[in-house]
Parts: C-alpha cells; sequence; structure tokens
C-alpha cells in the first residue's frame, strides 16, 4: 500500500507542474485557471457574514484572497428565487484578487424573514453599509472604497437600483438582467406559473402574493427612469440568448441618449445562466474590472 501511495503521490506532483496548455486564449487572465502563490502570514480564507438589515440578520459569505489587503470588493447579488449563485465568479474574483461576498435576500435561502421584491435593494444596500463599516472592513481586509456591485438576472435589477442610489461605487455589473418593471407587465396568470416554478426556496411568500407585488409596482420597478443616475458609473452590461436582452439594452441605450460612455456592452450565445460559457462570463468580467481607476468615485 504505502508503495502505491508513493507512486500516486509521485504522478499528483508531476500533474501539479504540468505546463499551462498552449491553446489557450491569449487574453484569458490567469485567475481562470491558475492558483495565486500561497500567503502564509495572509491566507485566502472563507467567512460567513451576518449583515441587520429589516430586524434580522441576513447570511452571506466573503471569499477572502491572499495577501494583507486591503483588496476591492466584489458584491454579487443573485436572482429570482437564487438558484444560480455564480460561485463558480466568486472563486475565480478571489483568484484574481478581489474580495468577492454573497448574500442571500431575507426570506430566501435561509436567510430570515420574508421574501418581497422591495426589499432586495434594501439588503444590498444593507450589506454595503456592513462592508463599510471600518472594524468589519478591517477584519475582512477589504477596501470600502472600492466596491463593484455585479447581479445576474433579478440581481441585475437590483444592481442597477443599487448604482442609481449609491454614488460611491467603482461600478457595476448585470449579467442577463431581468427588469422586475417588465416583468410586471406580464400576465397575472403567466407571473403566477413562472413564481411557482421554484417557490420552495422563498420563505413567507405565495406564487400570487410575489406575482401582485409585481405587477402593483410594475412601472415604479421599471429601470429605464433611473438612467439618468447611472450615466456616470462605469457599467458592463452583459446579456444572452435567454429573451431577456432587450430589458438591458433599453436601459443601455437611455443611458447613453443621457451622455453615459462609460458602458460596455457584451453578449454571449448562451442561455439565462450562462451555462456553457462560465469561463467565457469570469474572463469578461475579471477583463473588465481591470480597466476600472483605482480612485474612489465621488
Amino acid at each position: 500500500m504505502s508503495i502505491l501511495l508513493a507512486i500516486l503521490g509521485f504522478s499528483l506532483a508531476k500533474l501539479s507542474e504540468a505546463p499551462v496548455p498552449a491553446n489557450l486564449p491569449a487574453d484569458l487572465p490567469t485567475a481562470i485557471y491558475t492558483d495565486p502563490p500561497a500567503d502564509k502570514a495572509h491566507p485566502a480564507r472563507m467567512e460567513t457574514i451576518h449583515v441587520p438589515s429589516g430586524g434580522v440578520a441576513i447570511n452571506g459569505v466573503a471569499y477572502l484572497p491572499a495577501g494583507a489587503g486591503p483588496h476591492p470588493i466584489a458584491l454579487i447579488c443573485h436572482g429570482w428565487p437564487g438558484n444560480e449563485k455564480n460561485l463558480d465568479l466568486a472563486q475565480a474574483l478571489r483568484r484574481a484578487g478581489w474580495a468577492a461576498v454573497t448574500f442571500n435576500y431575507r426570506g430566501s435561502w435561509g436567510s430570515p424573514g420574508k421574501f418581497r421584491f422591495a426589499q432586495n435593494p434594501e439588503d444590498t444596500a444593507a450589506v454595503l453599509a456592513y462592508l463599510r463599516d471600518p472594524a468589519n472592513a478591517k477584519f475582512l481586509g477589504v477596501d470600502p472604497a472600492r466596491i463593484v456591485v455585479m447581479g445576474h438576472s433579478m440581481g441585475g435589477w437590483v444592481t442597477a437600483r443599487t448604482g442609481a442610489s449609491d454614488h460611491r461605487l467603482a461600478g457595476l455589473v448585470m449579467i442577463s438582467a431581468g427588469d422586475m418593471g417588465l416583468v410586471g407587465k406580464l400576465s397575472r396568470p403567466a407571473l403566477v406559473k413562472e413564481a411557482a416554478a421554484d417557490a420552495e426556496t422563498l420563505a413567507e411568500t405565495s406564487p400570487a402574493i410575489m406575482a401582485d407585488e409585481l405587477i402593483a409596482n410594475s412601472d415604479a420597478n421599471e429601470l429605464v427612469p433611473l438612467a439618468p443616475k447611472l450615466v456616470e458609473v462605469p457599467l458592463l452590461a452583459l446579456t444572452s440568448d435567454d429573451g431577456l436582452a432587450g430589458h438591458t439594452d433599453r436601459l443601455v441605450a437611455a443611458i447613453r441618449a443621457g451622455g453615459g460612455k462609460a458602458v460596455t456592452e457584451g453578449h454571449a450565445a448562451t442561455d439565462h445562466g450562462w451555462s456553457d460559457h462560465r469561463i467565457d462570463l469570469e474572463a469578461r468580467i475579471i477583463r473588465w474590472l481591470a480597466t476600472l481607476p483605482t480612485a474612489p468615485r465621488g
């Protein structure tokens, strides 16, 4: 047995020393396929966070890179209900030197409280306040002056709303965003059917409650009216072949019509979750993050 283990150990060591494949794209960020050097004094780590919001403490996870820091922050907002958490993206961002923070809105995925769409931007603001608290920032080794908010699907809607109200952010990333104002203009039967598909992950709600909230607030939830407040913020707007690209296109057009020049667009022929374009997604975002100025806005 000891001989077998020795052979296995030798084989694994040789595998770890294997050269990077020569056919990788020249502009593929190394964080996609290479672990960073270990730092014994300041190792990479993961911390659970509990963020006060709306009278409860919502749960989250901070993926913290190696090094003394302070590290820039990528705050990742999940969608409705959030089956795709983009944790592979969080890991890639950490390898690229970013502190990637994920969290769950009230009433979703174990966070206490009841799930309501209107609360999701509030919870995001609460996480930002938590990260900007000097004691929390010091413990996590993060730079509260360099925060990028990014969100997938409904999380893209949350991201845009957050960027319109918080002008200290370094940038925004919208991934296959769904404008919940436009979603709320669907018929009630269609919305109830959509809400019923994954309702088991959300607490103290129902398909009917969710549909009625979206319908009642459809005009107020639309993103295009927020465009004037987004003309200055760097925005990476990514769309896919999921039928929702028009939601993002409308917002981008309105931002540019208002004089916005900091928008970068990208499209991929993939599904809503970028299921066969995950490396592409990570690479697009890491490359874009590298273009951001180091100085905080505002």
